[in-house]
């Protein structure tokens, strides 16, 4: 039987305007489980990127808003579906963790052994070819640390660290809008604890940082965005699921 693959850019992203000048850019052909959120935050002196994707096909080319101005370009981690983009952009920040990973993203670092397969997709990118995927290299250009901003002029974005998904794993925090760009620490999904890089002790402390921002949004890594009760219950849920004889977050 032969399979659906969709050609050219233009057909694979899709854009979906949020409040606050927040867009999210996704992969629609690729299964929600697999799928990374890609956010565009309009600044009045700079925009940011937040993640780019799998890279299988040109992401500035092929959004409007990424042809206007050149993107404050930022890695949540360096998991293979967050930076197969990044290489398209000047400007590239990455938590001091994971540098090393963005410069080299060997397959066996970025998750791409054992998730990157034909199982993630609906409609598949023309030529895709599991056994020859590579993230291409993308060198920082900026190294992040808890606490620095990422400054858009009227607009900005603090780091916080929330290691345990991944060593150099970051949300960022609008403090004036209550928004988050949450990263995979926490989603509206099943969340992934056992990386080879995961530690859950990590993640617990991470989780009771994000539990004490007053956030009113959070844009996660995955899935759909929610409000504060339903990330106080995400968060509820990780922690009984932690303490549960026998349980496993990951159901992959």
């Amino acid at each position: 039987m032969s399979r659906f693959e969709i050609t050219t850019a233009d057909q694979w992203f899709e854009a979906i305007r949020f409040a606050d000048n927040v867009t999210l850019i996704h992969e629609p052909w690729i299964k929600p489980y697999f799928r990374c959120n890609i956010w565009h935050v309009r600044g009045r002196d700079a925009d940011l990127l937040f993640d780019t994707g799998l890279g299988v096909f040109p992401l500035r080319g092929a959004v409007a808003k990424l042809a206007e101005r050149e993107p404050i370009c930022v890695a949540s981690h360096t998991h293979y579906d967050h930076i197969g983009g990044h290489h398209e952009f000047a400007c590239r920040c990455v938590h001091a963790a994971e540098a090393g990973i963005l410069t080299c993203p060997e397959n066996h670092l970025t998750l791409a052994d054992g998730y990157a397969t034909d199982a993630m997709f609906d409609g598949f990118p023309a030529g895709w070819d599991a056994a020859s995927y590579r993230v291409r290299p993308a060198p920082p250009t900026r190294v992040l640390a808890d606490g620095d901003v990422i400054d858009l002029g009227d607009r900005q974005f603090q780091v916080v660290h929330t290691p345990g998904h991944s060593p150099g794993g970051i949300a960022l925090w609008e403090q004036r809008t209550g928004t988050l760009l949450s990263g995979d620490v926490v989603y509206d999904g099943p969340l992934i604890t056992d990386t080879y890089h995961a530690d859950l002790g990590d993640y617990d402390r991470s989780m009771d940082r994000l539990d004490a921002l007053p956030a009113a949004v959070i844009h996660g890594g995955h899935f759909g965005s929610f409000g504060r009760t339903r990330l106080r219950q995400l968060i509820s849920e990780y922690r009984a699921g932690r303490h549960a004889p026998g349980c496993h977050l990951n159901p992959a």
